[in-house]
């Protein structure tokens, strides 16, 4: 009987294509969501991501991530320098600062000073240029950081710096090699472009060193955000990390603890969250209606079918598990479909440079496995009351 429910499944080649049709759609809908949502999450960590160096980060005992942080003294830096296993640390500074361009058109920028002997944290520079660039006086690196037509300075020399008051609407280009911005009313020179990891929320990034921050942020006691450790070899981070946090009293993480710790803080206080949980759950009810709809259809349009089976001799407990037999084979043959999809149009997205935080994440495929089961099964419910409401003497009645 089973077989005969997958030839009934399969012996209308429309409503069957239709049926795998909204299921594959459900199932693509429900996966892309949750690697969007992979995406901008790991994008929250970025700053951890592109210093894979750094084995330890040491902060103020109060900062759960990278979204919010406070600064600390320069001598806990020496603290951590002074712990028993440490190779090498390095300070990295976070601050937001508002950057004039020269037409007088300003933007937000999260400034990130880096050591300036080691320069560790600087990203790759586009046109191979070496970073080394950021050794010469009042220079700095920019890069979008996930945004778009955020790093405009005017075309023509006429728009630049002009004494008439601001020139917004002029025609611009990308900065890049060469040209001027104005922070906290100090000039610096941009010595290059980078594309590093996007980050989220989108921000554009303004690298320099560390002692450049502190002339920039001259009225700001303190600058030292984050203190980068490497560890000797032979000594474990996890280890390292709580001898830190336990001689100098500041907060230690290991580089894949900092990261869990930056999504738990972003689940809780982004609201962006809230929209990724709407946007999955909105799928999960248009997958609802497409698939509950479409087999609904599929069922009545077969009811003679069952009638016939039912006047045979079927019970409603056979004809039930006919339903359901063909609401998870459906079910799966459409998973399969959605998710290869998914995978292709997500690499296709990857391949073709576009900047959008898509991330197929291995729980993405079981959470869209379960949520398309339970849809397409509470479907196969709700399309068996009239095979169970079903009069065998039906396959008599003329339509």
């Amino acid at each position: 009987m089973l077989k005969i429910a997958l030839k009934m499944l399969m012996g209308d080649k429309t409503k069957y294509i239709g049926l795998l049709i909204g299921i594959t759609f459900t199932v693509f809908l429900i996966v892309f969501a949750l690697s969007y949502f992979a995406g901008f999450m790991t994008r929250g960590f970025a700053l951890i991501s592109e210093n894979q160096t750094a084995d330890v980060w040491v902060m103020d005992p109060s900062v759960h991530s990278t979204q919010m942080t406070i600064n600390m003294p320069d001598s806990a830096l020496n603290r951590v320098r002074s712990v028993q296993g440490v190779s090498y640390a390095v300070p990295l500074s976070l601050s937001d600062i508002s950057a004039r361009f020269p037409n007088g058109h300003f933007q937000t920028f999260q400034m990130i000073g880096v050591d300036d002997a080691t320069l560790a944290g600087v990203p790759i520079l586009k046109n191979s240029k070496n970073p080394n660039i950021l050794h010469s006086p009042d220079t700095v690196i920019v890069d979008p950081g996930g945004t778009s037509r955020k790093l405009q300075t005017p075309v023509y020399q006429k728009d630049k710096w002009p004494f008439d008051g601001v020139h917004l609407d002029v025609p611009t280009k990308q900065l890049s090699f060469g040209d001027e911005l104005l922070v906290n009313d100090k000039r610096v020179v941009v010595a290059g472009v980078s594309h590093t990891i996007p980050r989220f929320p989108p921000t554009p990034l303004l690298y320099t060193t560390y002692s450049n921050v502190k002339r920039i942020n001259s009225g700001e006691s303190r600058s030292l955000t984050f203190v980068m450790v490497k560890a000797q070899k032979g000594v474990s981070p996890q280890t390292l990390a709580e001898k830190i946090q336990l001689q100098t009293g500041l907060r230690a993480r290991t580089a894949a603890q900092f990261k869990e710790d930056t999504v738990r803080w972003i689940f809780v206080n982004s609201e962006d969250v809230g929209d990724m949980v709407n946007m999955i759950m909105l799928a999960m009810i248009v997958g609802f209606g497409v698939t509950g709809i479409m087999l609904y259809m599929f069922t009545y349009e077969n009811i003679r079918q069952y009638a016939v089976l039912k006047a045979m001799g079927a019970s409603n407990t056979l004809l039930m598990k006919m339903v359901f037999i063909q609401a998870s084979a459906a079910s799966l043959l459409g998973i399969g479909l959605g998710i290869g999809a998914c995978s292709i149009i997500g690499e296709g997205i990857i391949v073709m440079g576009v900047d959008y935080p898509f991330r197929l994440m291995w729980f993405a495929l079981p959470l869209g496995i379960f949520g398309v089961l339970i849809i397409g099964l509470t479907a196969a419910a709700i399309s068996a009351r009239p095979v169970l409401k079903l009069e065998p003497g039906l396959v008599f009645a003329e339509r």
